[in-house]
């Protein structure tokens, strides 16, 4: 095949509408790389991992916009707040159908094109958001849910050729931050905007710069979609390929059963944070979404990290077990959050459980990458589609836990079992090395 024509740092030296294209054609995350990390760090492909992390923040910020205004949406239209929860499930849920079909599209229509589908459901979304009520938001879910899910595998189609092995898990990580970089707008921006002006000119301020992104990939889209097959059957053997690397490596079993896991946890912490803290803690809106805000930071900064720590000093399966006992703490002490706590130790289990839950994704994609090989784009839709199945069913399911505990405390020491079961799974994992 074409070798993919993604710009690296020192092609932007020479001009950003030359291609880098390195002698031997594509580098696998397991090809070698003269000259150390330092070396590395030039070759990473910078501008399309700027490109793939815009896409991804601006369609996470999109989807969170909902929880973040939760307690206003749910006084404007006479329903229960934890109903976010059950927008962000629908939304994931059709993202399952997404990530698993993606991998066909992507290798037909190129990375750069299915990425700007996303976008255009974005926009599908917002609109729908910003003029109905509640049966368009769950309208605007299942057109989110449409595209969200092609969103990893077409970024690890994109960037994983231009990757050298030295700063693999970090580049994967890099782009993960979007995740928590869209939550951190989202609870920044839009309770502000919708205590001031109301939740629907919140969502509608959001399609300027989604359009505005949209048409600028289009720009180096020939370039970067070089290597698609316009002659490729969408459906050709995408879900067969995806049984056999699950058959066929016991270590994908552990991932995706983590995956699965962990993404929940994540979704739980992020789709209730708000109603926990106003309705429980009795923070009022905008200091929720600032602790909201702290959760998504920290996740955001300690990803590289992780990467980072994958890369030199860990295998990435034990990196995740690690994280997995952390998000089990955190899960811990969020449920015992009531009226009267310090807002110091908020703060602090903001941080912990963000760096831990929302710490994780990049490792994990970075792994499903290296273990799916020449089939990574699968391996990642595949690894898309666990870690969605677990966001479909964990903040549904919490949501009627609570209901019927009457609390948040028990649901969340059930959370925290599960991530410490997940993590001592992943330890199965022999050698220090991934």
């Amino acid at each position: 095949m074409t070798p993919h024509p993604g710009l690296s740092l020192s092609a932007v030296r020479n001009g950003m509408g030359r291609s880098h294209v390195r002698a031997k054609g594509r580098t696998s995350p397991d090809a070698s790389l003269q000259g150390g990390s330092l070396s590395a760090l030039r070759e990473m492909p910078m501008w399309p991992l700027a490109a793939t992390l815009a896409v991804q923040t601006m369609a996470t910020m999109a989807l969170f916009s909902i929880p973040a205004a939760a307690p206003e949406i749910a006084l404007e239209l006479g329903v229960s707040g934890t109903l976010s929860g059950a927008f962000v499930s629908i939304v994931y849920a059709v993202g399952i159908v997404s990530a698993l079909l993606a991998p066909g599209f992507v290798h037909r229509y190129g990375a750069v094109r299915v990425s700007q589908v996303v976008l255009v459901a974005v926009l599908g979304l917002l609109g729908l958001a910003a003029t109905g009520g509640v049966l368009t938001l769950a309208l605007g879910a299942v057109v989110l849910g449409l595209a969200y899910g092609a969103i990893a595998p077409a970024s690890t189609h994109l960037l994983v050729p231009q990757t050298p092995k030295p700063v693999f898990n970090l580049v994967m990580s890099l782009r993960q931050i979007g995740v928590p970089l869209g939550g951190v707008l989202g609870a920044l921006i839009v309770p502000p905007i919708s205590l001031a002006a109301g939740w629907r000119l919140a969502m509608a301020v959001q399609a300027g710069p989604v359009l505005a992104l949209l048409i600028v990939i289009q720009l180096p889209r020939r370039r970067w979609d070089a290597d698609c097959d316009p002659d490729r059957r969408l459906w050709s053997g995408v879900a067969g390929q995806q049984i056999r690397l699950l058959r066929d490596d016991p270590r994908l079993w552990r991932l995706s059963i983590a995956s699965f896991i962990f993404s929940g946890v994540q979704l739980c912490f992020v789709a209730f944070t708000t109603v926990q803290l106003t309705s429980v803690a009795r923070l009022d809106l905008v200091r929720a979404g600032f602790v909201l805000a702290i959760y998504q930071v920290a996740g955001a900064c300690t990803r590289p990290v992780w990467g980072w720590v994958a890369d030199r000093y860990l295998s990435a399966a034990r990196m995740l077990a690690l994280l997995g006992f952390g998000m089990a703490a955190a899960a811990c002490a969020m449920g015992q959050v009531g009226a009267g706590w310090p807002w110091a130790a908020i703060l602090i289990m903001a941080l912990i459980s963000g760096a831990t839950a929302g710490g994780y994704t990049g490792v994990a994609y970075a792994e499903y990458a290296r273990l799916g090989g020449v089939r990574r784009t699968e391996a990642t839709g595949l690894g898309t589609a666990a870690m969605f199945a677990g966001v479909m069913i964990f903040p549904s399911a919490f949501a009627a836990v609570v209901h019927v505990a009457g609390g948040y405390g028990w649901p969340y020491v059930a959370l925290a079992v599960l991530s410490a079961v997940s993590a001592a799974i992943l330890c199965l994992e022999r050698g220090r090395r991934s």
